[in-house]
């Protein structure tokens, strides 16, 4: 046994417990507000475009899953699309164009007015993020932000119909952790306020 490990893991648990605790406390209404958005968006044939790099590439791609196939109840598939999921396209706007307008690109051919753009950063200035973002707006979508520590530039470019929805920690991995969780949540939220029950 190796006391000084052990105490390195469970400082891992510790310190996520925590920052879900905070997180508790600041972003029931905000992910309740950012869940009200995706269900109007729905309710009118809107869509749910999402996107993030890395980590959060990987989140866009769950929630999307999710909504398109099912979360926990049996329910008809819900419009969501990840922008993170297409090599060709990503690597052909990356080579002719920047790699900051991966995601913008797809928006301007993509995005409608009625639909929502989930953007995730944990290190709340992702270029294609902000990019993205710009492109959305271009296009009268609404924003849901995740992001974490002080908000950053994301979010400095909300308008007053978007969300940010902010994990209180300066610590990546607790913020995608967190992020995560905030995906679960809107998820069961659509799903109990579109097709009932509301079992916890």
């Amino acid at each position: 046994m190796n006391t000084h490990i052990e105490e390195r893991i469970g400082s891992h648990f510790r310190d996520s417990i925590e920052t879900k605790r905070k997180s508790m406390e600041e972003l029931i209404i905000p992910i309740e507000h950012a869940g009200n958005c995706m269900i109007n968006s729905l309710l009118i044939e809107g869509k749910i475009l999402s996107c993030g790099n890395g980590g959060s590439a990987g989140d866009a791609q769950h929630f999307s899953a999710e909504l398109l196939n099912r979360f926990e109840k049996e329910r008809p598939s819900l419009p969501a699309l990840a922008l993170t999921t297409d090599s060709s396209t990503l690597t052909a706007i990356a080579n002719d164009y920047d790699y900051n307008q991966i995601f913008a690109k797809q928006i301007q051919a993509l995005g409608q007015t009625n639909d929502i753009l989930l953007a995730i950063s944990t290190s709340r200035n992702s270029g294609n993020v902000v990019e993205a973002i710009n492109a959305a707006h271009d296009r009268e979508m609404t924003i849901v932000a995740l992001t974490g520590r002080d908000g950053g530039e994301i979010a400095n470019l909300l308008k007053g119909n978007d969300v940010e929805i902010r994990v209180p920690s300066a610590r990546t991995a607790r913020i995608q952790e967190v992020h995560l969780l905030i995906i679960h949540c809107l998820c069961d939220f659509i799903d109990t306020q579109l097709f009932g029950g509301d079992e916890v």
